[in-house]
């Protein structure tokens, strides 16, 4: 039997509600997915401003709410649970989106579950579309989720269904030591003259360029470690940047800083994936989050995953299901509510939004 679970998303920069169905070892349907991108709102800053974000959460969220709700002909009563991120995030933004959601579970009597963000992105390559996959895959599994606030990999040796509630502490051999790798995208765009998300610009000028015109850092080589760093990189593309403007090329060679400044990205997230799913037996890869949309990632990827030792082709999240939005953590909701993982009545008042949690 399946649970229709209604998600709020409130983490950051996107206002979401959805409602999914799930049932075990099944694609997540997705019945409706309602979200408000904060964008056009923090361009002008080149980044997320969190007071202008959680502004925009409370004039933006039952709206969201209501619309999920209608767009799947459902009401509250006929759900089986609420899901709603408490962590991690910025605070004032969390706050708006569990608020919201405790409110209408102690008034509709329904559970609510508290979703870590993060497990909201690793459920997300089976989310909705003709071609999602069912939630069965060869094990160990190898998950690398790659946005602009995570650059972590995770080795998972059970389904979904069956995590535990420390899923995310247990499975995590790497991550970056500073910045994310959609962050290094994202800050390096700004440097380029870039609009606000930059990483996407990158992408599209990569295109044209020569991924071998300049040599940019791959930080932590050594073996030893499945970490990343990417601070350097800033620095390095700054003072190219920079000799080019002296010398009037910038404008001409954009197209191939672009390139190599992507390649070295994707080369520092392959060669650790690769080094991590070959040390821990990784028979399957997903790869998730905003940076699971870059092109040249998904490019190398289609060229070398055989050879890497993987079973099967892959994962990657519908491009609409690689940013933050509320069926991901619908979905991951759902998975924790039927493991009995829920508040529910008075102690559901106790729930509180996490912006930093230990994991």
């Amino acid at each position: 039997m399946g649970s229709t679970v209604l998600g709020i998303e409130t983490s950051c920069d996107e206002c979401s509600a959805a409602v999914v169905h799930v049932e075990s070892g099944k694609a997540v349907e997705v019945r409706s997915v309602a979200t408000y991108s904060q964008i056009a709102l923090h361009r002008p800053y080149g980044g997320v401003v969190p007071e202008i974000a959680s502004r925009n959460h409370l004039e933006t969220v039952n709206q969201m709410i209501d619309q999920a709700l209608n767009d799947a002909k459902i009401s509250p009563k006929n759900l089986d649970a609420i899901a709603v991120t408490n962590r991690p995030g910025l605070a004032g933004a969390l706050l708006v989106g569990v608020s919201a959601a405790k409110a209408l579970a102690y008034a509709t009597g329904k559970p609510l579950v508290a979703v870590h963000h993060l497990e909201g992105h690793a459920i997300s390559p089976f989310l909705g579309g003709r071609n999602a996959p069912d939630v069965q895959l060869p094990l160990p599994h190898l998950l690398a989720i790659v946005s602009g606030g995570h650059t972590n990999l995770y080795v998972m040796k059970v389904l979904p269904e069956l995590w535990p509630p420390d899923f995310l502490r247990r499975s995590l051999v790497g991550r970056s030591r500073d910045d994310a790798a959609g962050e290094a995208f994202d800050k390096t765009a700004k440097t380029l003259g870039f609009p606000y998300p930059g990483g996407v610009w990158i992408d599209k000028t990569a295109q044209n360029g020569n991924p071998s015109a300049f040599s940019f850092p791959r930080a932590l080589p050594q073996k030893a470690t499945y970490d990343f760093s990417f601070s350097g990189l800033k620095t390095a593309l700054a003072l190219q940047a920079e000799k080019l403007k002296k010398t009037g090329e910038l404008e001409e060679r954009l197209p191939d800083l672009c390139a190599s400044l992507q390649e070295a990205i994707v080369d520092a997230l392959l060669g650790k994936i690769y080094l991590a799913a070959r040390d821990h037996g990784c028979r399957s890869l997903s790869i998730v989050g905003g940076v699971a949309a870059n092109s040249r990632l998904r490019g190398r990827l289609a060229g070398e995953w055989q050879k890497q030792g993987f079973l099967r082709e892959p994962l990657f999240p519908l491009p609409e299901y690689c940013t933050d939005n509320a069926a991901m953590i619908a979905a991951a909701g759902a998975y924790r509510f039927r493991q009995g993982q829920f508040f529910r009545g008075d102690d559901l008042l106790t729930l509180n939004a996490i912006p930093n949690p230990e994991v």
